[in-house]
């Protein structure tokens, strides 16, 4: 195995699966350490660093769901869940608890390789420096450095207001509902009301010097959201 082989946590209590699994994953080059139950994996994943974990949901000692808590307390490390259990609520339930992929058994252990290889490869570029400017005149949004210039003038904005912003200004003319603004915001357990997005907004165009009976960047939709519009397009939009 080379040194530099991918290191991958699978955690399966069926041991036929979990051998199956285990013998491709090696055949393609990855270091693999298997467990069969979740208080094995939580220990496992203390003591090693691992690339990607391969989670069944259905697990004894320690479900799948407090596994990935567990571990989404301090990492961000891909994860993939396997399941039996197939309903739409269920599949939602994995991905909202920080799973990155879900398969359903039974699955073709090839299919399982391709999605370790796809995640792995995208987790590869998104740690990778990024330098993300938006660039529409008057108003600079420098994603990667947090930064958002109005007519040269840095605008202090919250944390929140800086996501709302970009949220809507990587996409102009694209009409976003409150409830998808509070998910992307605010987050999928934000228990607050979809108004909340409305303040937000209000606190943003005051900072940005956006009146919004003739709004420049920010406008409402009335009955569904808002929208992010500008004269001129992002200096990056053709790359």
């Amino acid at each position: 195995m080379a040194s530099d082989a991918k290191r991958i946590l699978l955690v399966e209590d069926e041991k036929v699966i979990r051998d199956a699994v285990q013998a491709y994953l090696e055949r393609e080059g990855y270091w693999v350490r298997s467990v069969g139950d979740g208080q094995s994996a939580v220990e496992e994943f203390e003591k090693h660093t691992f690339d990607l974990i391969i989670l069944d949901l259905m697990l004894p000692k320690l479900s799948g769901e407090r596994v990935c808590r567990a571990i989404r307390d301090t990492s961000d490390v891909p994860i993939i869940m396997l399941t039996a259990k197939g309903e739409v609520e269920d599949r939602i339930i994995g991905l909202e608890l920080g799973a990155d992929d879900y398969l359903i058994k039974p699955f073709s252990p090839r299919e399982l390789v391709a999605r370790v290889r796809a995640l792995l490869r995208r987790a590869r570029v998104e740690a990778e420096p990024q330098i993300e400017v938006l660039d529409f005149g008057d108003l600079v949004i420098d994603i990667s450095g947090h930064k958002v210039m109005v007519e040269g003038k840095e605008v202090d904005l919250t944390a929140s207001e800086f996501k709302l912003l970009t949220t809507l200004a990587r996409y102009p003319g694209r009409v976003y509902t409150r409830m998808e603004l509070v998910e992307k915001v605010l987050g999928y357990d934000f228990e607050g009301y979809e108004r909340t997005i409305d303040s937000h907004v209000k606190n943003l165009r005051a900072k940005l010097g956006d009146d919004p009976r003739n709004p420049k960047w920010l406008y409402t939709v009335h009955g569904v959201g808002y929208r992010f519009e500008a004269s001129e397009k992002p200096a990056d939009a053709d790359k």
